[in-house]
């Protein structure tokens, strides 16, 4: 999807922005920005993300346990620019940009994870959408070690339908870490036209996350293509699994 224009009630979201090249916080960049036209009439309607170090981070609505200040570090960055209200559908996101997020709002370390996976900002949990320094999902995702069970969702409400035996979670991380981290743009080429498979990472802290896996294209929207045995392990799981529940 390309950027649109500033026209009335386009709804829009953060992915159709073109990513940003530029280095370094916010904070040192807001001279750099173009300016933005003195009225927008879009409706605009933002994923909530924030942009730090070059990596765009999305929240993590699953995360709905309060966070104690004792799980934060150190300060990674802050937020330079609000979008809500300033941006129109033309804005290109740069470091220190944040969908809704005040200007000034301080940007940590989650302690236990790689600050590239997981940053917190206002008391809520950001993971990572894409990072463009990462060249295997391993590295995109700091989870080795911290995965509890992968389950299978529905794809029409999100709803819990089963879990992978236990062994077979353990081989699906081995299998997922080492794949090439390609981004999203290169799967969705391939993938597009496709029912994908819903599945759900839970992590040891009780957080989770959602990965979308597409089997023609054998593809995940986190932004790799997977290996013929990884495959496997989900389509056998998955038959399992809704056979068990009748569907």
């Amino acid at each position: 999807m390309g950027v649109v224009g500033c026209t009335k009630s386009v709804v829009i979201n953060d992915e159709s922005q073109k990513e940003s090249s530029t280095v370094g916080t916010g904070s040192d960049q807001a001279e750099e920005k173009v300016a933005e036209p003195a009225e927008c009439m879009a409706i605009i309607e933002w994923v909530d993300f924030l942009m730090n170090n070059d990596i765009k981070y999305y929240q993590n609505y699953e995360a709905t346990e309060a966070l104690e200040t004792k799980q934060l570090g150190g300060k990674v960055g802050e937020v330079a620019y609000k979008l809500d209200g300033n941006a129109c559908t033309g804005h290109v996101s740069i470091n220190g940009d944040a969908a809704y997020l005040p200007v000034g709002t301080p940007i940590y370390e989650l302690k236990g994870y790689k600050p590239e996976f997981r940053v917190v900002a206002d008391n809520k949990i950001y993971e990572v959408n894409h990072n463009p320094n990462a060249e295997t999902i391993g590295e995109l995702m700091d989870i080795e070690g911290r995965v509890l069970k992968i389950a299978l969702e529905s794809g029409y409400d999100g709803s819990h339908i089963g879990d992978f035996e236990e062994v077979v979670s353990a081989e699906f991380v081995r299998e997922l870490l080492p794949l090439k981290y390609v981004g999203f743009e290169k799967v969705y080429e391939k993938t597009k036209h496709e029912s994908g498979v819903f599945l759900r990472v839970y992590l040891q802290d009780g957080t989770s996350f959602r990965m979308v896996y597409y089997p023609q294209a054998n593809a995940f929207t986190a932004g790799a293509f997977g290996t013929e045995k990884l495959k496997e392990l989900i389509m056998e799981q998955r038959k399992r699994i809704k056979g068990a529940a009748g569907l």
